[in-house]
């Protein structure tokens, strides 16, 4: 995870000194058992040598037979080799051998474990990291099935919603419905379809989608440059209407979840904007209700309610 480089075990240079320091010290021992060996050997033969071999037997010094003197001397010789080694060293035994690898051992894990909290602060910091996460994700993946892209539509029979940036006809119930649909959400539409109202629209927010960094809108009209902008804009509405025009539309078919249709039962063939086909491959009809011409409607026309399959 993280790829997380694996630790060389190694042993520090204060740990190294000590095991140096302990071979140097077993190894004076050794020399100073060694010394006292040939110290005793040579004593008895430096006596052999005078009494019995008979070397040396007449000469003295200061009264004393020279193999006094040089045991004498070798003996203060040897002297000095222990106080070196058992007095200005400390002697190390085998049971001081012991410890000092004890405690070798000991500050070895002391480390290792020092070693183990760092690694277990880290993997808690990557798990607190990685739960953040999925936090996250599962928030986002939360809001994403709960917000409802709503696309809102009037459109003829061929799929004409508008000329010159206006509707084509005047429908009474549908301009009610869309009052009804879209009151107290977010409404995303490009400038075009912004400037056809004569003001913002009441109880509703507007976002705008425009490629002028300059643009100006009234306050509390939330500009933005593209279509996933305008929907991060909107991400706190449940239920975002997208309201066109033309090319909006086209954009947001790949992205809603649902489309609130007026079919007006008219073909307008002098219409210059149009509403992408519906796949019904993609797209199932949920519902329908049907109304008549009259003499506040012009044409006749269904509200259709689709989901995506």
């Amino acid at each position: 995870m993280f790829g997380k480089k694996k630790t060389t075990p190694s042993i520090d240079q204060e740990q190294l000194a000590l095991i140096k320091a302990a071979e140097k010290r077993i190894s004076q021992k050794k020399r100073l058992y060694i010394h006292f060996v040939f110290f005793l050997i040579g004593a008895v033969f430096l006596i052999l040598a005078n009494t019995i071999l008979g070397i040396g037997k007449d000469f003295k010094i200061a009264g004393l037979d020279w193999f006094v003197i040089a045991i004498v001397l070798w003996l203060f010789l040897f002297i000095y080799h222990f106080i070196t080694v058992f007095i200005t060293h400390k002697f190390m035994d085998k049971q001081w051998e012991d410890q000092q690898r004890e405690a070798l051992v000991a500050k070895q894990q002391e480390r290792i474990e020092q070693l183990k909290q760092e690694y277990i602060k880290e993997e808690k910091v990557i798990a607190k990291s990685q739960a953040y996460n999925d936090v996250l994700e599962s928030k986002t993946t939360s809001e994403k099935k709960t917000s409802e892209l709503t696309i809102i539509v009037a459109a003829g029979e061929n799929d004409a919603i508008g000329k010159d940036n206006d509707l084509i006809w005047h429908l009474s119930d549908d301009l009610k419905r869309f009052k009804s649909l879209t009151n107290g959400h977010h409404i995303i539409m490009g400038r075009k379809t912004f400037e056809s109202f004569p003001k913002p629209l009441p109880n509703r927010t507007h976002i705008v989608i425009t490629r002028q960094s300059d643009y100006q809108a009234p306050e509390g009209v939330i500009i933005v440059n593209n279509l996933d902008d305008a929907i991060d804009a909107a991400k706190s509405d449940k239920q975002p209407f997208i309201i066109g025009g033309g090319e909006i539309y086209k954009q947001s078919m790949a992205l809603a979840n649902k489309i609130e249709l007026t079919r007006v039962h008219s073909s307008f063939e002098n219409a210059d904007t149009y509403f992408p086909e519906i796949d019904e491959t993609q797209w199932k009809e949920v519902g329908r209700s049907t109304h008549d011409a009259d003499e506040k409607h012009a044409h006749a026309f269904s509200f259709v309610t689709y989901l995506r399959t």
